[in-house]
């Protein structure tokens, strides 16, 4: 039996990961992912994630590329995994059958990500790993005036923090909105991808803007200017998912 190539929809809460990425001796998304695989089919698997997420980064839909031959139905293979998995921080939500040329990041076309923000006078505990805490009330009109520069094709290296190995700095913004219900504001940015932390920062910079210490009229400079001093803070990696992956 040949191999097949299947493609996993994975959703993890990553609070208490160093990321998607395995690395030695910590505790990566895709270190138990593997160890459950292999577990499963009695043999070593490797898996290719087409997006890295950062520690504390969660996911709703990230994708990962498993190459095996396996007797076990594709819509009976999620159940099996899931059943080899530690907890329940990590779930496969579906497996399907993909073409032999799939390659799980050059595949894919565009991200959405979602960054969530409690806006209230006093911190909500049950949302402490999973949205940035703002106390002081956001002007979310100011903030979407701000989202529409970032729209379009720019030089995104002053949104792009220390250590990126990108090749270049160029990005597509898609769509970036911000809404706001009840005590949460959510920032939804769709791109072609994105830059070492450069939803957070664009995130901070917002955010800052939702607080008056930022013009929404500034962005264009900000982004001209290739200069990551004047961009906003790196927002906290609580805050963010990884929402949805679109591929060809």
């Amino acid at each position: 039996m040949e191999n097949k190539n299947i493609l996993l929809t994975v959703s993890y809460d990553g609070t208490n990961y160093f990321g998607w990425q395995k690395q030695e001796n910590v505790k990566t998304v895709q270190g138990d992912l593997e160890n459950a695989l292999s577990n499963l089919f009695k043999q070593n698997i490797s898996i290719r994630g087409a997006s890295r997420t950062d520690t504390g980064v969660h996911a709703l839909c990230q994708l990962a590329l498993l190459k095996h031959k396996t007797n076990i139905p594709i819509d009976r293979l999620p159940l099996a995994i899931n059943s080899f998995l530690p907890n329940r921080e990590i779930v496969v939500t579906n497996a399907i059958y993909v073409n032999e040329d799939f390659h799980p990041q050059n595949s894919v076309y565009k991200k959405t990500y979602q960054y969530k923000i409690y806006n209230a006078p006093f911190l909500n505990p049950m949302l402490r790993n999973y949205a940035e805490f703002v106390y002081k009330p956001l002007d979310i009109e100011k903030m979407n005036i701000g989202a529409k520069y970032f729209l379009g094709e720019h030089d995104f290296k002053a949104f792009c923090a220390t250590g990126s190995m990108a090749k270049t700095t160029i990005r597509t913004i898609y769509d970036l909105k911000i809404t706001k219900q009840d005590s949460i504001v959510t920032i939804e940015i769709t791109g072609n991808g994105f830059l070492y932390n450069m939803v957070r920062i664009i995130a901070g910079t917002l955010i800052d803007i939702g607080l008056n210490k930022k013009h929404p009229q500034n962005i264009p400079y900000i982004i001209d200017s290739k200069n990551r001093q004047r961009a906003g803070k790196t927002a906290s990696a609580c805050g963010l998912t990884l929402y949805k992956i679109y591929y060809n």
